[in-house]
């Protein structure tokens, strides 16, 4: 079998090494390079890719911004300057991370690693649990990326007004508009500065500069109201943690 690869990276000479060190090998094929996060999100919509020799740091969207919008999502290969995401990288068993410059003999030492997970068809679960602890630069979380078809949404935190539990996913009320995201109400909760983003309810997680006013509802609830009117349940431990945050 041939398997299929996609190189992601912003910088020319280093696509072009890649290209280099592959070029004898037989039993893949270079289905294309991209420059950037969006071009691989457009790729994926139409090509079958197995696996993705990624960079980390890109303008525009970040490789693990990038994984946040694949599912099902390719074995990848980390391909960076920046050592610094290594260890929750091999925490979640990513098929590897070589740190730039690398030799020929350790990209092909990797590729075989994941040729060797994909002919064994092993369940990519390392990638996918990757995804869910994405380490970030700055502490807390300052964007959002969401996907709807190959359109994809760079929303800034900070014009999120609240965020909805949907089952397994969650719904973003932002000024851009409502995106359902594929991820946990507990990811926002570990991710958002807890100084602006505070847990009302079991339901939602909203932007406390957004509200505008706190009503009671019954005995132990309240209702936020925001200055766009929308109204949220506000739990008793929520009602404590808005107090908290106002002090």
């Amino acid at each position: 079998m041939t398997w299929r690869i996609a190189i992601v990276d912003d910088e020319q000479p280093a696509r072009d090494l890649l290209k280099h060190y592959l070029q004898d090998r037989t039993d893949i094929e270079l289905v294309s390079e991209c420059e950037n996060g969006f071009e691989c999100v457009k790729l994926l919509a139409t090509e079958s890719v197995h696996l993705l020799l990624l960079d980390i740091q890109m303008p525009k969207l970040t490789g693990f911004e990038l994984l946040e919008l694949l599912n099902p999502c390719p074995e990848v290969i980390f391909t960076t300057a920046y050592d610094q995401f290594a260890i929750q990288a091999f925490e979640k068993n990513a098929v590897d991370y070589l740190l730039k410059p690398f030799s020929k003999d350790r990209l092909l030492q990797a590729v075989d690693k994941a040729l060797a997970r994909l002919n064994r068809n092993e369940p990519n679960q390392p990638t996918q649990a990757l995804k869910e602890s994405l380490p970030l630069n700055n502490g807390w979380l300052e964007r959002i990326v969401v996907r709807q078809g190959t359109k994809v949404h760079l929303i800034p935190v900070t014009e999120v007004l609240y965020i909805e539990a949907q089952d397994d996913y969650v719904m973003i009320y932002s000024r851009q508009g409502k995106f359902l995201k594929d991820k946990s109400m507990k990811y926002f909760e570990q991710h958002l500065d807890p100084h602006v983003f505070v847990r009302v309810h079991r339901s939602n997680i909203v932007n406390i500069n957004e509200v505008s006013s706190l009503e009671p509802y019954t005995r132990d609830t309240y209702v936020a109201v925001l200055r766009n009117q929308t109204r949220l349940k506000v739990s008793q431990d929520g009602y404590k943690r808005l107090r908290e945050r106002a002090e």
